[in-house]
């Protein structure tokens, strides 16, 4: 299987976690990476709040450690969209993506996200402003289509990579959908028939035979994965090995184990964003490594629920030192019957 390049940009592998607001934060991609992730992509960052310098938006743009840089943005304004192209350039970004597919209310009433399908002239427009200020590549994400009745992501393809994108990444549902039902890749085929670029799928990938599956009925280059990859940041590592057909990462296997990456990834978190935005930030990651293992609820409600720092890296540590032990419990039990 080959891997792929973004303009002069190469990727490591072709499964590429996806951005993911309030959930790709930099620790989360940092944790990604280093299980192998072909790419990483930043939670979507507003345009005009990044221009703006809002101090939580700017920390939505740390990229320090990672091989590739890639930063999403959103917004409805050519001249918004090159100034935070250029900021986001300007710290370290390797590659520009510009989101025309997040289906949230907000950000569509605010005609960006996938509003701008609704408008495949200005939305090529916003590409050919974000081409023009940067020197890195720029690619776009969108949908099917705004609703089943406009499936015009092809259309939209052909003119942002006339525009100057240098990738497409399409998720199988439409905006209208949100995440309900089931992705179409087969329905993406129509894209890759439109642009020769390369093509990512998007939407339930959420192993290897899904994302083989994927690439069989869409025809695309690569997969995303999202929603998948909470609370496992190895997964679209080990789905990347497995379509290179290389050796998979060491993913952890233990209560124990899984325990020490929620706490690195906390401890992270703390340090990168300080203890209010941390704390908030944590809550929703813990959650998810929770969810693979068996522990005491109550030891999971004051993991979720601590508002001191020190009381919450504690509570992790309780947490899964009680699931490991379970999970010994039942082992010995087992190999007793």
């Amino acid at each position: 299987m080959h891997e792929i390049a973004v303009g002069n940009v190469e990727l490591s592998g072709r499964a590429i976690l996806a951005p993911m607001s309030g959930v790709s934060d930099w620790p989360f991609r940092q944790l990604a990476a280093r299980f192998g992730a072909g790419l990483v992509v930043s939670e979507m960052v507003a345009s005009d709040r990044l221009v703006a310098a809002e101090a939580e938006t700017r920390l939505k743009l740390e990229g320090a450690g990672l091989a590739v840089h890639c930063v999403q943005l959103a917004g409805c304004r050519p001249g918004d969209l090159a100034e935070a192209a250029k900021i986001a350039e300007a710290a370290g970004a390797d590659i520009i993506d510009i989101n025309m597919g997040c289906p949230a209310k907000r950000v569509v009433g605010g005609w960006a996200g996938s509003a701008l399908m609704r408008d495949p002239v200005h939305a090529a427009g916003l590409v050919a402003a974000t081409v023009a200020a940067v020197r890195v590549p720029v690619t776009v994400k969108m949908r099917l289509g705004f609703d089943r009745a406009t499936l015009n992501a092809p259309e939209l393809a052909r003119r942002a990579v006339d525009a100057g994108a240098a990738a497409i990444t399409v998720h199988g549902r439409t905006r209208c959908q949100r995440y309900s039902g089931t992705a179409d890749w087969a329905a993406i085929r129509a894209t890759r028939d439109a642009v020769t670029v390369p093509l990512t799928a998007n939407g339930d990938i959420v192993d290897t035979g899904t994302a083989r599956a994927a690439l069989a009925a869409s025809g695309a280059d690569a997969v995303m994965i999202g929603r998948a990859a909470l609370g496992a940041p190895w997964l679209a590592g080990v789905v990347a090995a497995d379509l290179a057909g290389r050796p998979r990462p060491a993913v952890p296997a233990t209560p124990a184990a899984i325990g020490a990456l929620a706490r690195e990834h906390a401890e992270m978190l703390l340090s990168h964003a300080g203890a209010e935005i941390g704390l908030r930030l944590m809550r929703k990651h813990t959650a998810a490594y929770a969810d693979h293992v068996i522990a005491p609820t109550t030891l999971r409600r004051a993991a979720l629920t601590a508002e001191d720092p020190a009381m919450a890296l504690l509570a992790i540590d309780h947490l899964f030192a009680a699931a490991d032990g379970l999970a010994g419990d039942a082992a010995d039990l087992k190999a007793a019957a």
